[in-house]
């Protein structure tokens, strides 16, 4: 296994739309394995395959405070969604940021698991907010797309000077 770089806001390589993966195979695996590794070290609850740079249609999620009950969504496809809810939401491509996001409170899935699999399942309250996130993640899209522009800005334009400063050389 191996720890996978995150991409960052406002990379454009995180806008890129993800494609279906064909079939499950020993690389989508370690794949898998290496997007749990990742994760749990970043630390977070949920990684889609965009934020580190492989734009195919999995993610990857575990709410559990444990760590131990890890899940793998394969080309997932929400087929309902009903209810609302308002979740502070973080993201490890967004470090250090966290604002109130609304999201369906109920969904319904389709998605191959690890072994390729074909389920459907229901889900909701942390897990169906993660699944929703990560999901947007395999469109393009980012938590602060649902913010406000001047708010979005301003992160941006932190987050630019945060790395400015850590890549400046100290002589």
């Amino acid at each position: 296994m191996a720890k996978l770089i995150i991409l960052e806001f406002p990379d454009p390589r995180l806008r890129k739309k993800a494609a279906p993966i064909e079939a499950v195979d020993k690389s989508v695996q370690a794949l898998i394995d290496d997007m749990f590794e990742t994760m749990y070290a970043a630390p977070g609850i949920g990684l889609a395959a965009t934020q580190v740079d492989v734009h195919r249609r999995l993610l990857v999620a575990d709410v559990s405070s444990e760590n131990n009950n890890p899940n793998v969504f394969i080309n997932p496809e929400i087929l309902a969604k009903d209810g609302v809810t308002v979740t502070e939401e973080g993201c490890l491509s967004v470090p250090g940021y966290y604002e109130e996001v609304e999201r369906a409170e109920h969904i319904n899935v389709r998605y191959l698991d690890r072994d390729g699999a074909e389920r459907e399942e229901e889900y909701e309250g942390l897990l169906a907010v993660c699944v929703q996130h990560e999901i947007d993640h395999l469109d393009g899209r980012l938590f602060v797309d649902y913010l406000s522009e001047a708010k979005r800005l301003r992160i941006r334009k932190k987050l630019e000077k945060e790395r400015r400063h850590q890549s400046a050389v100290v002589i």
